[in-house]
């Protein structure tokens, strides 16, 4: 069955006290009906019984929205049903301008769409392409028979239609969606932020903005590498340096420094002359005495990065700028642990509880006693 809706009926049901939504962030605007613009929708649930003291909040990647979590699209339980079941109260985001955060085109101007080539090059089956070296280890995106991860394959077919427009400023969605997650903060009090991908950029000026308010940060192949992005073009020049440069060296919304950055003393980075390893791409970091990030230190984080994604070249270069500016964090390559074949969407691909419990695990850890 493409989608099976009773895959998950030997879990007992889940037992909720309260749920509902809420939006944050966001002004009226004078444009055309002045709309309100600037706002992320979150959904929650709060199960019975919570043995968890902090939330965590979910925001998906590019492209996506919330439901990257809320299921998977061959019918399996999320990330958000394991960590409810668990005691965890969870926020589940979609962001600015997406899914049930209105875009208004005369606020935002007019969408980027959905891109299919990077969906299937990327996501569902880079196996098939191998644009980085690590891409034919990939397994574990859901179904079954010659095509899948591709069009002609049903459980393709639902994942492809939750992709939805975005802004087309990847500047833009961070200056908004970060000021929107400060005021889901606000809202709501400490929690945990767990993000995906390009959700990454907001994670840093949102603890670097309300350190007393994020418990730990849960990076999922954050958005990266440093400094510059990463274009790929297959064997055997498989990699080259996008533009432009990011600002902060890890977004493009600045970040406190120490010391501080200014226009007369600004960021300076310089580039690996060879990467680490065959596979894996040369880093930018900071030119030394490299500046620290003060805001972030002492916030518990995990990097977690699967086998096969396209993240795996790169990955360790975010591990090592944030070892750099004095971030101690724990970085985790699934493979290393023995789960294998993962792409960038993990949370919905088949082993998605088993990657879920390497969460809760480090969780419990990083969290004892506080």
């Amino acid at each position: 069955m493409a989608h099976d809706v009773d895959a998950d009926d030997a879990a007992p049901p889940l037992s909720i006290a309260r749920q509902g939504y809420l939006f944050a962030g966001g002004t009226v605007r004078e444009a055309p009906g002045r709309p309100m613009a600037g706002q992320l929708y979150a959904e929650f649930q709060i199960p019975h019984p919570r043995t968890q003291p902090f939330p965590i909040v979910m925001v998906h990647g590019g492209g996506q929205t919330g439901t990257n979590f809320t299921g998977t699209p061959d019918g399996r339980e999320g990330w958000a049903q394991f960590f409810l079941r668990r005691g965890y109260a969870v926020y589940v985001v979609d962001q600015v301008g997406r899914g049930r955060a209105a875009y208004w085109p005369d606020v935002y101007g007019a969408p980027s769409p959905p891109r299919y080539d990077a969906v299937v090059q990327r996501f569902t089956a880079p196996a098939r392409f191998k644009l980085w070296p690590q891409a034919h280890l990939h397994t574990q995106f859901p179904g079954t028979g010659p095509d899948v991860g591709m069009p002609g394959d049903a459980v393709f077919e639902q994942f492809y239609a939750s992709q939805v427009p975005a802004i087309a400023s990847f500047a833009e969605q961070q200056r908004l969606n970060c000021a929107a997650l400060v005021a889901l903060l606000d809202k709501i009090g400490p929690a945990i932020l767990l993000t995906h991908s390009q959700s990454a950029t907001f994670q840093w000026p949102v603890a670097d903005a309300r350190p007393a308010l994020v418990k730990a940060i849960v990076s999922v192949e954050p958005n990266g590498p440093p400094v510059h992005d990463v274009e790929f073009h297959g064997a055997p020049d498989y990699f080259s340096d996008a533009e432009p440069r990011k600002v902060s060296g890890l977004g493009h919304v600045p970040l406190t420094y120490s010391p501080p950055v200014t226009e007369a003393s600004p960021l300076e980075f310089v580039r690996q002359e060879r990467p680490d390893a065959e596979g894996l791409v040369p880093c930018w970091r900071q030119k030394e005495p490299a500046r620290k990030l003060p805001n972030l230190q002492g916030i518990p984080l995990l990097i977690l990065t699967g086998e096969a994604s396209y993240h795996a070249p790169y990955d360790h270069c975010t591990s090592q700028y944030l070892e750099q500016a004095g971030v101690r964090h724990t970085f985790i390559r699934l493979a290393d642990r023995g789960i294998r074949g993962n792409g960038h969407m993990m949370m919905i691909e088949k082993n998605n509880r088993e990657i879920a419990a390497v969460i809760a695990d480090w969780l419990a850890t990083a969290l004892a006693g506080g």
